[in-house]
């Protein structure tokens, strides 16, 4: 942490309202802080005494923070709120509008923007009024030849986002389109069709004296096939997990918005996982979104907790499998491949699941950076058995993931990562 500022402490101060009002601006930041969290605060700032900023900083952080990556947002709201005058004029520097791109800058203060959204609760947000000339007239900027928030917030990682640009990526995925093609089913009904239908035609025949007239045909249906999606919801994989979800409730709910013929999904069935298997996909049928995910998430106790990939793929198949992937389903795996169980385990469970199912797309969000390779184990043991490996850590790739989940021959960046796979164990590396 950097040098802070001494802290002056009034004659008659209100610390432990300020704590609490600390408390709310970080939960608006983004951290779980409860009523709890704030009393436990108290007692501890107590405790501890207030005699200098620095332990006052480590006894807050103690009470507030409780994961690595939560120790960014808790250090932009601790300048904020605490009276730091030059971080809180660069704070909101931030929020103003600027017309150049921010997608570089965003990388580097994403915690920032959502601190100082978080305690100005989006009143600088407004844009500033444009300066007037001597004669009085407003100066017009002309701004068509740049590009709109909405398509720069579809190639924008979903980590980096602030609470505004998540919630409109929200709204982007519940319209998203969901073009699934149908598949011929195995049962026959009457109408055009290349197969003969003795039974109709005999009982048309009866009509005219048991003369047959015409040669009645049958025509195989269609039907919408089945997606089966397991995510990863531990602590590096919980913040891309939660957009993934959104995309599986407009998945599930794509033919309440008016689509028919071949639009939508037949089932949807929705697992989590990290240290073990939950089955949420009853939660996902609700038409709203807020209640379907706060029931996912009250039924899922393991958010952001460890990783045992290979045990939940085997608990999968051992208990879900013949029930969800009976009628030759499409399985979409959300996770980093970050396993800390036995790689052999994790080959022998995709071995089975790629066996059972239709087709097997993983999503790794790690694919966003250009450097990617598959060196980790648990990732060397995942990608010889799935059909497609694709990214997903934006709008956009939500987007094209939803076009490529029924293209028989779309792989993806699997042919390119297994290169590098191969490259990396003739090499003598370890997983690749």
């Amino acid at each position: 942490m950097a040098d802070l500022a001494a802290l002056s402490i009034p004659e008659q101060g209100r610390l432990a309202e300020n704590i609490a009002h600390f408390g709310r601006a970080l939960r608006k930041a983004g951290l779980p802080v409860g009523p709890g969290r704030v009393i436990e605060a108290v007692r501890a700032v107590a405790a501890a005494g207030f005699g200098e900023r620095e332990d006052f900083y480590w006894t807050l952080q103690a009470v507030f923070v409780s994961r690595p990556e939560e120790r960014a947002v808790f250090d932009q709201v601790f300048r904020l709120f605490w009276r730091d005058p030059r971080y809180l004029e660069r704070m909101m520097a931030l929020m103003l509008p600027q017309i150049r791109g921010t997608q570089e800058e965003r990388a580097a203060e994403a915690a920032a923007r959502r601190a100082a959204e978080a305690l100005v609760d989006g009143a600088a947000r407004d844009a500033p009024d444009l300066p007037e000339t001597d004669e009085g007239q407003r100066i017009e900027i002309e701004a068509e030849a740049s590009f709109s928030a909405e398509e720069r917030l579809r190639h924008l990682d979903f980590e980096q986002m602030s609470a505004a640009e998540a919630e409109i990526a929200r709204r982007a995925i519940a319209r998203m389109a969901m073009p699934v093609r149908p598949l011929p089913a195995r049962r026959l009904v009457a109408g055009p069709g290349r197969v003969p239908d003795w039974r109709g035609t005999l009982r048309a025949g009866l009509r005219s004296g048991g003369d047959p007239v015409v040669l009645k045909m049958r025509s195989r249906t269609r039907r919408r096939p089945d997606l089966v999606a397991l995510c990863d919801i531990s602590g590096s994989m919980a913040g891309y997990s939660r957009m993934v979800l959104h995309f599986l409730h407009a998945a599930a709910n794509a033919r309440h918005r008016g689509g028919s013929g071949g639009t939508g999904w037949g089932r949807v069935h929705a697992f989590t996982f990290g240290t073990r298997l939950t089955s949420i996909g009853r939660h996902l049928a609700a038409r709203d979104v807020d209640r379907a995910l706060a029931a996912a998430g009250a039924e899922a106790q393991d958010w952001q907790g460890g990783t045992r990939i290979g045990d939940c793929l085997a608990a999968f198949n051992r208990d879900w499998s013949r029930r969800v992937l009976s009628r030759g389903a499409v399985v979409l795996i959300v996770t980093d491949g970050l396993d800390r169980g036995d790689p052999a385990r994790l080959a022998a469970a995709m071995t089975r699941l790629h066996l059972s199912a239709r087709r097997v797309v993983w999503v790794n969000p790690l694919l966003r950076w250009d450097g990617f390779a598959p060196r980790a184990a648990g990732i060397a043991a995942m990608l010889p058995h799935v059909d497609s490996f694709r990214a997903g850590h934006s709008v956009a790739s939500l987007q094209a993931l939803a076009q490529a989940l029924t293209e028989a021959g779309d792989a993806g960046e699997k042919p390119r990562m297994a290169a590098l796979l191969a490259a990396g164990r003739a090499g003598g590396r370890p997983g690749g």
